[in-house]
């Protein structure tokens, strides 16, 4: 690891991958083989699964579980205790049923994998079923359950959770202009409604570049 990494004298950090700047605090634990990029902060009680992915500027806050098979875009923030989950028809390992040992018996047939793309917001204590990825700067609502894709931008709540809106790169709930028209109140970015999921942004340029 770096010189320059932060580990907590009661946190658990055993992987050899995480990036300069990061931040461990007590009682994380990152565990071997698990992949933490750089300047990220790992807040108190969380947990990183061997076979995890991190990347550069993420927040991960207390209580939170990231498993094998989850991978973590650039600048997320992952809210306090916020579940992952990584199997769609979880079985104790350990049952001695044949089927389940044959089950278990490899990664390959049970694990199933989750993205979190740049920038997204997971708010406290959602939880997000696997096999699926939320697009990049999306919003999940506190408490949320995600059982489906979440476009880009996009703003999801309830259970399961269900389209409410959109928010900008900066966060805010986006302001409808007219139609699949958004403007933010807060940055003053206009985007543009496609389709759903397909959010394009307008700085007044000709080509209006894809987020």
């Amino acid at each position: 690891m770096a010189s320059d990494i932060f580990v907590h004298p009661r946190a658990l950090c055993e992987s050899e991958q995480v990036g300069p700047g990061t931040r461990i605090w007590a009682y994380a634990h990152v565990m071997k083989g698990a992949v933490v990029g750089r300047d990220c902060n790992i807040c108190d009680h969380a947990f990183v699964e061997s076979g995890a992915r991190i990347g550069d500027r993420v927040t991960v806050k207390n209580q939170a579980m990231v498993w094998d098979g989850v991978e973590i875009g650039d600048d997320v923030f992952v809210g306090p205790g916020v579940s992952f989950t990584n199997d769609m028809f979880p079985r104790s390992a350990r049952m001695l049923l044949p089927a389940i040992v044959a089950r278990y018996h490899g990664q390959a047939q049970w694990l199933a994998r989750t993205r979190v793309e740049q920038g997204a917001s997971l708010g406290a204590r959602s939880v997000i079923l696997p096999d699926l990825t939320i697009g990049a700067y999306a919003a999940v609502g506190a408490g949320a359950v995600v059982t489906r894709e979440v476009p880009p931008h996009a703003l999801v709540v309830g259970t399961p959770a269900q389209l409410a809106g959109w928010v900008c790169r900066c966060g805010a709930p986006l302001r409808g202009h007219q139609t699949a028209s958004w403007g933010c109140p807060q940055c003053g970015e206009f985007f543009e409604e496609h389709r759903l999921g397909d959010v394009q942004v307008s700085h007044g340029s000709a080509d209006r570049p894809r987020l």
